[in-house]
């Protein structure tokens, strides 16, 4: 009897040992070594990828895309379609996304695709203007509308064959905080003439923030939206 209390006593013991050996370890030691590393090597990734303007105001994360909307004329009509604002380079469409009572100015909350097929609404596999309402071709026909209207300026016209793809969908998850030079190029006349700049300052503007594939291999080369108006920003003000 004895010895079977004894040995009860010993495993409870290497149990609450073992317990408090890899709370310690697990608990303690390796979260503060993982956040002392990241913090260390990885600065601002771990900190939530923040941009800053010029102030060292927190503006966003380049990891999440944001809307450039002029303000409603009734904040509290839901019925009411939010204007871009064209002072801005635009992103992506973000048709994939639910209304956000939470954050009304970013998309934050709430993502995802428009889970319609890529024939969705085509006629003969095209997408044209008889496109029923609510497809996906009715959608990207309208966006397209809009990119060359918008876009179009006295000096320069956007032609409907350099409008690209990026320009008419939205991404996956809707928040997708890149464009393609392509379409940061046809966007460049617009936000010089709504900003007073010089074309050419944009254009340069454009080049400074694109990059390129990753490790020079994967992916496309990519413009990120929030850190180039961020720069936009920071040079029409100076």
């Amino acid at each position: 009897m004895n010895n079977s209390v004894g040995n009860t006593a010993r495993l409870i013991g290497a149990g609450l040992r073992a317990l408090l050996v890899l709370t310690v370890i697990c608990g303690v030691v390796y979260p503060l070594a993982v956040t002392g590393i990241a913090q260390a090597l990885f600065h601002d990734k771990a900190n939530g990828s923040e941009v800053k303007d010029r102030s060292g105001r927190v503006v966003g994360s380049s990891l999440i895309g944001q809307t450039y909307h002029l303000p409603k004329k009734d904040p509290n009509d839901a019925e009411e379609a939010a204007k871009p604002d064209l002072r801005w380079f635009q992103p992506r469409p973000s048709n994939g996304l639910g209304s956000n009572s939470v954050n009304t100015r970013y998309s934050l909350i709430l993502s995802g695709a428009t889970n319609r097929s890529a024939d969705n609404g085509a006629v003969n596999g095209k997408c044209t203007k008889d496109a029923g309402e609510g497809t996906l071709c009715a959608q990207v026909v309208a966006a397209k509308e809009a990119v060359i209207g918008d876009n179009s300026t006295a000096t320069y016209k956007v032609r409907p064959e350099d409008v690209p793809a990026d320009a008419v969908t939205s991404s996956g998850s809707g928040l997708d905080p890149d464009i393609s030079p392509e379409y940061a190029e046809i966007q460049v006349h617009r936000v010089a003439e709504r900003n007073k700049l010089d074309v050419r300052q944009v254009e340069k503007l454009v080049a400074d923030h694109t990059t390129g594939r990753t490790l020079g291999f994967m992916g496309e080369p990519r413009v990120n939206v929030l850190e180039l108006n961020t720069a936009l920003r920071a040079l029409s003000k100076s």
